[in-house]
């Protein structure tokens, strides 16, 4: 085997010199390798091994190798002290080995420093690392009490000053950064131990003594537990020298270069698909990693949900054979463990590395450590600003499947850009997958924190194929799943109650639609011959979008109407420009407004500027205007809503203004991704909760909604001539809103003597809606309407309601629903009938 070390040795004369020990030369070259860094204080890099940074190592090695350290330093310290101890990991690159060694221990909370500062978190310390390439770290615990050592009885006002306080980082070079930080801590929370742990030990005679010294000037003991001992040889000029070589075979500065440099490709062919999302199902308030503690309470949670995570990935990895559990930056110990976890649930080999913000020249040469290297922009909104972000050794390491973890913070239009890290590892690789974990952000103050306001931290998106029958890429549902709970009513009921001012339409739901045969066909047919009207329109409203609200919209849809147009709005933007819009699914309650927690959620994890607002259709304007008064109170967010059809001449981004079918509004959940309409009662959702839905899973067997977006999308080819026409003309329009739908439905109201315009629906949307799930009085139908309301006429007959055909109508129908309904007012049969 040649040493990972052996091609800056030879350049440079660096040498790694064991401790002495028969065999600690061989043992310190098996852990470390050497590489060459762009970096005015040290050229050369120690690449670990073992640490799953850099190197892809084997999940339960890495596992394992911080685990024992943990259980040396239990021994060390003995089990009392160990149950005391507080164990303190370096960000980035020792975030998942601190993690491990706090498991290690078994009896320790674990905290972890950060470059990511956290709004509403008081920062407790911070320190710095002065040959790193991001020097400041931050410390963030969501009890500042931790650092004090309050893990017991003893010291002023409880806090146990003896608490150890156990620092862990990859490798112990010169011992500045751990000197800066005891230096800094001591000063705040003064105790007198610490343990210091490390990969490696590579302090030369000189270090030693001074960390020695500075101990004894403090007043504390300071131990050390390293796996590796030895020291670094440098010659005389080696960093000139370094500096030189680095130049040679890199000559611009990283990031100076195209993204994909260095045995990598640029980003992925327009229309790639480049990931498949995986539903982790994380443990509900679980910190993603050490950031703001992480202690064994969180631990036993955590550790048996790992098997059904793990079986999770397993399920989407199909045939693969070599397998990548990639991590994010400080994202260390969620994915190492459900790598670890991976290990046993798949006969596959499983390797584990993560992406870092350090800059390393790539050689590929089998006595270099770093072989490869992908780079692309930044994707979590670091706070020092945009940068290039680095992937080492995974190209070209015949990987056929790559898991991408990352925290929700950082699943950001970046991820998903055609130059992002997605499609970077798309070209490497037949299968990419993506597992989010929720970022977590402390919600409830602790009793020795400062007072603090920030709501709680919101779940993540509901996705399919636990929550709908959509792809989990094609749509994020900002809802609680309320699967499990008896929500429908009998339609007479539900209409009584709504009318009588008992209930809110949307406190129940109404029993499913079943249909016919007849009726199966006749959505068919409607379908296939109305799909490149709708590709056609959706493509005219998506390229509006991306004109006036681009580059990279985030689409909203309201549920669930506008949840199949978002979706088929999304394709669009892949197939004709390659590019991946966020989806998400929102709920919007007439008289009740938006859910406001998940507009906090989309602030939270978006510009709200960048949100587009979807919907199927336009009808008289009610959600037009529910959303607009509902968005008064929440910063940024334009109401506009973009539609497929416009015919109220409600909004000014559409496709068409004219009434025609679009087939999913034929259907309910079974061209909706098996989703109901959204619930909102207070005894199920509370101030906190998004609003709920129920997923149908029952009615699988009936479900068209992949049908009618495969059938739509097509289109998309035939109509791009007709759509790039049609935008041209628009953008250069008048389209402010006429409202002219909406004096229709007042001036029908007064006709036909209903006096409630809530009563009057209209639109071919609108109107199969009354059919499907309200009790209908009578259908108007424009003069001459034709295939358009086939399904219209089946529906009305199938419920005994009369269809009447009238001259000047705005739409091509009207839905009535039935004024001042009781059951009385029905026949014998349970059909409408016209009121006497």
């Amino acid at each position: 085997m040649v040493w990972s070390g052996s091609w800056v040795a030879e350049r440079l004369g660096v040498e790694l010199v064991g401790d002495g020990r028969p065999d600690g030369d061989g043992e310190l070259k098996d852990l470390l390798g050497l590489a060459l860094r762009r970096n005015p204080k040290r050229a050369h890099l120690l690449v670990s091994n073992v640490l799953g940074k850099h190197v892809p190592q084997k999940p339960s090695v890495v596992y394992g190798t911080g685990f024992e350290l943990g259980r040396r330093v239990r021994e060390l310290l003995g089990d009392a002290e160990a149950r005391r101890a507080v164990v303190l990991g370096y960000a980035e690159t020792a975030t998942g080995l601190g993690h491990a060694v706090a498991d290690g221990l078994g009896v320790a909370p674990y905290l972890h420093s950060t470059r990511r500062p956290v709004e509403g978190v008081a920062r407790a310390g911070g320190f710095e690392e002065s040959h790193s390439h991001a020097t400041s770290h931050l410390l963030l615990p969501e009890d500042p009490a931790l650092l004090a050592g309050d893990r017991g009885p003893g010291g002023p006002d409880g806090a146990d000053t003896d608490a150890p306080l156990v620092l862990v980082d990859d490798e112990f070079s010169t011992g500045n950064t751990v000197l800066n930080t005891i230096r800094a801590l001591h000063e705040r929370y003064p105790r007198s131990r610490y343990v210091i742990v490390a990969l490696v030990d590579m302090r030369s005679p000189a270090d030693r003594g001074r960390l020695a010294g500075f101990a004894a000037e403090i007043g504390a003991r300071v131990d050390l537990v390293a796996r590796g001992a030895g020291t670094v040889t440098l010659p005389e000029g080696v960093l000139a020298k370094g500096q030189a070589l680095v130049a040679a075979h890199e000559p611009e500065p990283a990031g100076a270069t195209a993204h994909g440099a260095a045995g990598s490709a640029g980003p992925a062919a327009p229309g790639f698909r480049p990931c498949t999302r995986v539903d982790l199902r994380w443990p509900a308030g679980v910190p993603d990693g050490g950031r703001h503690g992480f202690t064994p309470a969180h631990r036993a949670v955590l550790e048996p949900a790992l098997p059904a995570m793990a079986a999770r990935i397993a399920g989407a990895l199909g045939d693969a054979r070599r397998v990548l559990v990639l991590g994010f930056e400080e994202l260390m110990y969620a994915p190492l463990r459900l790598g670890t976890a991976l290990e046993d649930h798949t006969d596959a080999e499983v390797r584990y590395s993560t992406t870092t913000r350090s800059p390393v020249l790539a050689v590929n040469d089998p006595g270099y450590a770093i072989r490869t290297r992908l780079v692309f922009p930044a994707h979590d909104n670091p706070a020092d600003g945009p940068g290039d972000r680095y992937a080492y050794n995974v190209a070209g390491a015949g990987f056929d499947a790559v898991v991408l973890a990352v925290d929700s913070a950082a699943d950001t239009p970046e991820l998903h850009a055609p130059d992002g890290l997605l499609a970077q590892l798309a070209a490497h690789t037949d299968h990419v997958l993506l597992a989010v974990v929720p970022s977590y952000v402390p919600s409830r103050p602790h009793p020795h924190a400062p007072e603090r306001q920030e709501p709680p931290v919101l779940p993540e998106p509901l996705r399919g194929p636990a929550f709908s029958s959509y792809a989990p890429d094609e749509v994020g549902w900002l809802l609680q799943d309320l699967s499990d709970t008896e929500l429908e009513a009998p339609t007479e009921e539900r209409e009584e109650a709504i009318q009588s001012g008992g209930a809110h339409y949307a406190e129940s739901l109404p029993v499913e639609y079943q249909p016919s045969a007849a009726y199966q066909e006749l959505f068919k047919a409607a379908l296939e011959l109305s799909a490149a009207r709708v590709a056609r329109a959706v493509g005219t409203v998506t390229e509006t979008v991306l004109a006036e609200r681009g580059p990279r919209p985030v689409l909203v849809s309201l549920a669930r109407a506008g949840t199949p147009v978002g979706v088929l709005m999304r394709r669009w933007a892949r197939h004709r420009h390659g590019i991946d819009l966020p989806h998400y699914a929102v709920s919007i309650v007439r008289g009740r407004g938006i859910d406001a927690n998940a507009l906090r959620w989309l602030a939270a994890h978006h510009d709200p500027a960048d949100v587009v607002f979807v919907d199927g259709w336009t009808g008289k304007g009610a959600i037009t205007r529910e959303l607009s008064a509902a968005l008064d109170g929440f910063e940024g967010f334009d109401p506009e809503i973009a539609v497929l059809a416009d015919p109220g001449g409600c909004v000014r981004t559409y496709g068409t203004r004219e009434d025609f079918l679009i087939p999913s509004a034929c259907l309910n959940s079974t061209v909706s991704g098996l989703i109901s309409r959204t619930v909102l009662r207070a005894d199920l959702v509370g101030p906190e909760d998004f609003h709920g839905a129920k997923f149908y899973r029952e009615l699988a067997d009936t479900d068209v909604s992949g049908h009618f977006l495969d059938t739509v999308a097509a289109h998309f080819d035939e109509v791009v001539d007709a759509v790039d026409t049609e935008v041209k003309e628009l953008l250069a329009a008048d389209r402010a809103p006429t409202w002219e739908g909406w004096a229709a439905v007042e001036r029908i109201s007064e006709e036909y003597g209903i006096h409630d315009v809530n009563l009057v629906k209209p639109g071919v949307g609108e109107t199969t809606r009354v059919l499907l799930r309200r009790v209908p009085w009578k259908i108007l139908a424009g003069r001459g309407a034709g295939a358009d309301l086939d399904h219209i006429r089946l529906l009305a007959e199938q419920r005994g309601v009369p269809v009447e055909e009238v001259d000047g109508l705005p739409y091509s129908c009207v839905g009535l629903i039935h004024p001042k309904y009781t059951r009385g007012a029905t026949g014998a049969d349970g059909k409408a009938v016209e009121s006497k």
